[in-house]
């Protein structure tokens, strides 16, 4: 390989689908608060988003500093304990890992969740060994579509922008990896292909793909 190639995945909906849970966990959330947002909203307003941006817009009012805290604490509890018994890596992932790590490729994962909800996936999902960058919520100062995430891990792995290829399920996530300057892979798990802007190309899993198909990107 001439050149160093680092693959970095976002986590919810990229490494497991936990889309449904986490709606299941807001849905508890809000009608302990006499709120039922609908499908639409969540698809809207959830996927991919910070929790601050979440609560604030749901809630109708600004939810910031020790409030959004305790309330993010609170949901994303909520969430752990749901998600805990179902969790599985989506299709394919963990070997297609293993085939990048062998060729040489620097691995990364960047999520907006906090690093509770990372440690419990991590914690089921045997890919840490390959990672050499692991960010989540409490380790960025900007959220996506804010570029922080994608540039502080390509800094971690010892990689340019243009040596990376994210792989990202949601809008803001996307347009993240694309303000980075880096190469982007869709994965369809809770958006379809014209819902998000132009990625290199799409997957819904990862059972057909291998480095070579990486290294055809570059």
């Amino acid at each position: 390989m001439k050149e160093k190639i680092a693959v970095i995945f976002d986590m919810d909906g990229v490494i497991c689908h936990t889309n449904p849970y986490h709606s299941k966990a807001f849905r508890e959330f809000f009608s302990r608060r006499d709120l039922a947002p609908t499908d639409e909203e969540f698809a809207q307003h959830m996927f991919g988003k910070s929790n601050s941006y979440i609560l604030s817009h749901f809630l109708q009012r600004v939810v910031e500093g020790e409030e959004l805290l305790q309330m993010e604490d609170e949901k994303e509890s909520l969430f752990r304990q749901i998600y805990e018994p179902y969790i599985k890596p989506i299709e394919g992932i963990v070997e297609f890992m293993e085939d990048l790590k062998q060729h040489g490729v620097e691995l990364g994962v960047a999520t907006s969740a906090p690093h509770a909800n990372l440690e419990l996936i991590l914690s089921k999902v045997p890919v840490r060994s390959h990672l050499g960058s692991i960010l989540a919520s409490e380790n960025v100062k900007k959220h996506k579509p804010d570029p922080e995430v994608y540039l502080t891990s390509a800094k971690n792995l010892g990689v340019t922008p243009d040596q990376c290829v994210v792989f990202e399920d949601s809008f803001s996530g996307v347009t993240a990896a694309l303000n980075a300057g880096m190469r982007v892979v869709g994965v369809l798990s809770s958006h379809s292909a014209d819902e998000l802007p132009p990625c290199n190309f799409y997957v819904e899993n990862y059972k057909d793909l291998s480095f070579a198909k990486i290294q055809e990107l570059f």
